[in-house]
């Protein structure tokens, strides 16, 4: 049976402003249903993802900004970096600025892929404190 990871709960403390920053970023707006005072789901989809996130208002008790170590995998680790400062320059909503995009290595060695095969940079601490990273994939291993 396949099993398919197909939503994350990432906690907010505004839905709006949330909602703003990952449509700045080119994501796809899914679902914003609101259901009264008390509750509010809204699903977005970074582009060609199969996976979406959701945040909202009752949607989650974790803290704004605990959701850490998310990854958003690229081919290009670099072109991705350019793509978001565009994005910043051209809207005063996003929160991506060069500063937000580090390109300190964030990868401790592991014994199946090669320094080469895989980068990750630092990404996106804004606008709640989730933290988002790049991570470049160029060569993937069988079966994946």
């Amino acid at each position: 049976m396949d099993t398919k990871l197909e939503v994350v709960v990432i906690p907010v403390a505004d839905v709006d402003r949330a909602k703003a920053f990952y449509k700045a970023l080119g994501w796809r707006e899914d679902a914003d249903f609101p259901a009264g005072d008390d509750f509010r789901v809204v699903q977005m989809t970074p582009p060609g993802s199969p996976c979406s996130v959701i945040f909202g208002t009752g949607v989650s008790d974790a803290a704004p900004g605990s959701a850490q170590g998310l990854h958003l995998v690229v081919s290009d680790v670099e072109a991705a970096r350019a793509e978001l400062v565009e994005r910043e320059r051209r809207s005063a909503r996003s929160s991506t600025t060069p500063e937000a995009c580090s390109t300190a290595p964030y990868r401790q060695p592991g014994p199946r892929a090669r320094p080469e095969q895989l980068r990750l940079l630092r990404l996106l601490q804004r606008p709640d404190g989730n933290g988002w990273i790049l991570q470049e994939i160029t060569e993937r291993l069988p079966g994946r």
